[in-house]
């Protein structure tokens, strides 16, 4: 693992799947009566959240706390941020407190880049997602949910899992995934096209011309404008949340217009293939991107993606700041010597 995670695009597939697999592992220890592991002991890591997200902070939280480090959260409103200081003072702060890795998420697109190249810390940077540019962790946990419900069987046939399995060792070769919605604003869609295709997967934007980023043909992936033309041949869909406070026009007529196109129902939930599962990167917009039967329905892993983030990003810690100790370690024998030490 390199030092420092800010891009989906910055991982070969060597790298996504030694995350994904080291996941695996630790999505075990979440099953153990006690689930804490002793391997970043001392180490602090700092949550640095510029822009609300309560799912995203507490996922990281959660992931470090179980690998033992220690944890400070940092919120820009009501500190020294919202007084006018800038990033680099606060890193610096930061810095002199000992932090050993600075989670960020950032209105600003670039910013988790501008803090991991500057010199203004130490320790490694972790984007947990930059104005409308990257989302990686997200994108990971994603990756993982579908290789445990997608993967081949052993032999590279076409079986597929009825339910969550084991996926390690295994990418998403020759998969197919739809990814549906706001894809302008959308860091998510923009960190998932890049991982799964690096996983190899066959990736598909389905979504009004207006929600669809400016050179988007250079993407490593489809584009379509009609959603029941894909779903009979996709093995995921991704429905996308319309992010209405990034928008500052009109991108389609009105939301019930855009629900008859574009949103998820019983009846297109049921063209998919038997197998194919039905994601959301969450919060859901219910009635607008996605219906309420869909959501709460056993094909719907929305849940199980908020579970496997925690692993994921325990995961995505352990590699950057511990990586060269065995993740679950194993009791040593106390001997004289080390009794006296």
């Amino acid at each position: 693992m390199k030092r420092h995670l800010i891009s989906a695009a910055d991982l070969t597939r060597d790298d996504a799947l030694l995350v994904l697999d080291t996941a695996e592992e630790m999505a075990r220890v979440a099953d153990r009566p006690i689930k804490k592991l002793p391997t970043l002991r001392g180490r602090t890591v700092v949550n640095l959240f510029f822009e609300d997200s309560t799912r995203t902070r507490i996922s990281f939280e959660a992931a470090a706390k179980r690998l033992s480090a220690d944890v400070i959260n940092f919120s820009a409103k009501g500190s020294s941020v919202s007084k006018g200081e800038s990033l680099k003072d606060t890193a610096l702060t930061l810095e002199a407190m000992g932090a050993d890795a600075v989670v960020i998420r950032h209105h600003a697109s670039g910013a988790p880049h501008r803090l991991a190249t500057s010199g203004w810390i130490g320790g490694s940077v972790v984007n947990a997602g930059d104005g409308t540019h990257e989302h990686p962790t997200q994108a990971l946990l994603d990756a993982f949910t579908m290789r445990r419900h997608l993967a081949g069987a052993p032999d590279g046939g076409p079986t597929f899992h009825r339910g969550p399995g084991d996926g390690t060792g295994r990418d998403l070769e020759g998969r197919r995934i739809t990814i549906v919605g706001d894809v302008l604003h959308s860091r998510v869609a923009r960190s998932n096209v890049a991982l799964l295709n690096t996983l190899g997967a066959h990736v598909t934007l389905v979504a009004p011309p207006t929600l669809l980023p400016i050179g988007v043909e250079s993407w490593p992936c489809e584009v379509s404008y009609d959603l029941d033309a894909v779903l009979a041949k996709s093995d995921a869909v991704m429905m996308l949340r319309v992010q209405s406070e990034r928008m500052n026009a009109a991108f389609f007529p009105t939301e019930r217009e855009y629900a008859r196109r574009y949103g998820l129902d019983g009846a297109r939930m049921a063209a998919l293939p038997e197998h194919a599962i039905v994601m959301h990167p969450g919060p859901m917009n219910r009635g607008m991107e996605i219906t309420a039967e869909v959501a709460d329905s056993g094909r719907c892993t929305v849940v199980e993606q908020v579970a496997n983030g925690v692993s994921v990003r325990m995961a995505v810690l352990y590699l950057l700041l511990g990586g060269n100790e065995p993740a679950v370690a194993t009791a040593t024998p106390r001997t004289e010597e080390t009794k006296q030490a």
